[in-house]
């Protein structure tokens, strides 16, 4: 018999996305800050059955999600607003969550999550932020080295500025940031072509991949990857 024992998880350690790829996670994907999941539960009382499920384990574990129920379908959304991040905490949930479905019979799309972000071209952010976050009601934060304006429900766009040179209007000064999960990222620039629109620039990618629709204004999709 071995006398090792396994080191406990830090419950407000934030993990990384190979930290949560590690973690055999097959329903959810870590976008940015949290993990996000889809179930389809095939109507509307088995739906709300599973937000009850959900409940009652969530306050036996002293940790909550954020839930959208809609016909036939439940999105939860997860993340430790203590620490700003997912933590173990998330990933333990994470797993009794699609413990619940299963035992439903909800079936998982975790390809049709996402996160939105805006990104404001601006020669000088400090100028405009407090407006964009007052009109808005989004919170300030500082990530990965700048500062971005988020809503604290997950649910709306995080808005970030991109340094530019001073320019008169007009000019494109917003692009829209879409992170998906990486296994579908290849078949959404198809589709954008297939729509009209084109790659502008693949040299960052997995980061990210430009493209432009057929008017030439940009969008940017992103994943985890790629990234340090």
């Amino acid at each position: 018999m071995s006398d090792r024992t396994e080191t406990p998880p830090e419950p407000k350690r934030v993990l990384t996305e190979l930290d949560v790829d590690d973690a055999q996670l097959p329903d959810w994907r870590m976008l940015i800050d949290r993990l996000y999941a889809s179930f389809d539960t095939g109507d509307f009382v088995t739906a709300v059955k599973l937000v009850d499920a959900i409940s009652l384990a969530a306050e036996e574990m002293g940790h909550h999600p954020d839930v959208d129920l809609a016909y036939g379908r439940l999105d939860v959304r997860l993340t430790s607003h203590d620490v700003g991040g997912v933590t173990s905490r998330d990933v333990a949930l994470a797993q009794t969550i699609s413990e619940l479905a299963l035992a439903a019979g909800a079936t998982p799309h975790p390809e049709r999550t996402s996160v939105l972000e805006l990104g404001l071209d601006s020669a000088d952010e400090a100028q405009i932020r407090p407006f964009w976050a007052a009109l808005l009601d989004y919170d300030t934060v500082e990530a990965w080295g700048e500062i971005q304006l988020r809503d604290a429900t997950g649910r709306r766009a995080t808005i970030w500025f991109q340094p530019t040179d001073a320019h008169d209007v007009p000019r494109q000064r917003w692009h829209l940031d879409l992170r998906i999960p990486p296994e579908v990222v290849e078949d959404r620039i198809a589709a954008a072509i297939a729509a009209g629109g084109q790659l502008v620039d693949d040299t960052a990618a997995p980061a990210f991949w430009v493209l432009a629709d057929p008017q030439g204004n940009r969008a940017c999709l992103t994943t985890w990857q790629g990234r340090e």
